[in-house]
């Protein structure tokens, strides 16, 4: 396997570290994994910090086992809630008409980047959304164009300051060397848009067990990011609570809804819960449920209102994440609640992915494309 690279992806409900590389034909292929539950976090802060580090060392240590190596080095991935993105236009202009060399695309960047003093965020990762040569031909690789300007719609992305510090202690102690932070936002907008899809503009929305983050994407850095702490765990808290019977029971009867059925009073769900089978009215049931969605449905949409960038009603929302693609019609019911189509995520060629795999794999994945410059997208904090 070529270039093996080990990366930690810090999930709303688990922490999954993967060890892999590039395959035939530019896929990826995995050579271990371990995957660990944990409480998780919401409103950008850790629900459980003190248990951080086992979560952490444990997923490293299955992965170890897996791919039967030791990890001494990794990247890490970090969700939308602890992340930020700034994008900005910067022009270079020359007395006269040379050509586009990489210590021009460096000074751009460069010149861009005028982040030292930030307090609270530190950047981690900066992309070209598209270059203009002479304001007049948009480009993605300008490298040996001759022009008199060339100006670069550069992406800057960010991870809180706290973030980084509780994972530099936890790493510390472990042992394990930080290379690198990602943007798992970025990851996975890479990972699932082809190129001439993000020449124009492509929205994700990723709904997680706990935390949501709604992205546009364009050329090869985000336009825009937010996010907030609602995801598909809280349809099971509010079944557990509304129906008042144990979580993990609500989460088996979550997993049965169809949220496009208009169901009768007579009708019901089962649930196989401790080797007895459980009833629940399934009109009940998909009320309590909706009602979450429609609360996540209203928060995705202020995000794209606060959008600076212009998103024509035609653009469609690709959905990633597990925490509602496993609902029955939820992108139908989804698409007549935000006004525009609502797709799933799936990268080209990988029809039958599972939307709990695409933040890990999409991190992987990007810094496997750029192994032979992980320098120009990874700034080191």
């Amino acid at each position: 396997m070529k270039n093996s690279i080990a990366i930690v992806d810090i999930g709303s409900s688990k922490v999954i570290t993967l060890v892999g590389g590039e395959g035939v034909n530019n896929t990826l292929q995995i050579s271990g994994k371990g995957e660990i539950f944990y409480a998780g976090f919401q409103n950008a802060e850790f629900l459980e910090p003190e248990n951080l580090s086992i979560a952490i060392g444990s997923s490293i240590a299955n992965a170890e086992d897996n791919s039967q190596q030791k990890i001494t080095e990794v990247y890490i991935g970090v969700p939308g809630e602890f992340s930020a993105n700034v994008v900005k236009n910067v022009t270079l202009k020359f007395p006269k008409v040379k050509k586009i060399t990489q210590f021009d695309i460096n000074n751009i960047y460069k010149t861009g980047n005028s982040f030292e003093n930030e307090i609270d965020y530190c950047l981690i990762n900066q992309s070209v959304v598209y270059y203009e040569l002479d304001r007049e031909k948009r480009v993605i690789e300008p490298l040996n164009y001759k022009v008199k300007q060339v100006s670069g719609i550069i992406s800057y992305s960010f991870a809180k300051r706290y973030f980084v510090d509780i994972m530099k202690d936890v790493f510390e102690k472990l042992n394990v060397k930080i290379k690198g932070f990602v943007s798992s936002a970025l990851a996975e907008s890479m990972y699932l848009f082809e190129p001439t899809l993000r020449d124009k503009y492509a929205l994700l929305v990723d709904v997680g067990y706990i935390t949501t983050t709604v992205s546009v994407a364009r050329g090869n850095g985000l336009l825009y990011l937010n996010s907030f702490s609602m995801g598909g765990g809280h349809i099971a808290s509010d079944l557990s609570q509304c129906l008042r019977i144990p979580f993990n029971e609500a989460e088996m009867l979550k997993n049965k809804v169809a949220v496009a059925w208009v169901p009768n009073t007579q009708d019901v769900y089962k649930v196989d819960y401790f080797d007895k089978t459980k009833s629940y009215a399934a009109k009940a049931t998909n009320e309590i449920v909706m009602d979450r969605i429609e609360q996540i449905c209203i928060y995705i949409q202020k995000c794209l209102d606060a959008c600076n960038f212009e998103l024509p009603s035609f653009l469609p929302i690709y959905l990633a994440g597990g925490g509602l693609n496993t609902l029955k019609g939820i992108r139908n019911v989804m698409s007549q609640k935000l006004g525009r189509q609502v797709v799933k995520a799936v990268p080209k060629g990988l029809l039958e992915i599972s939307p709990y795999t695409v933040s890990e794999e999409g991190i992987l994945s990007l810094l496997l494309n750029y192994q032979d410059n992980l320098d120009d997208l990874v700034i080191k904090v």
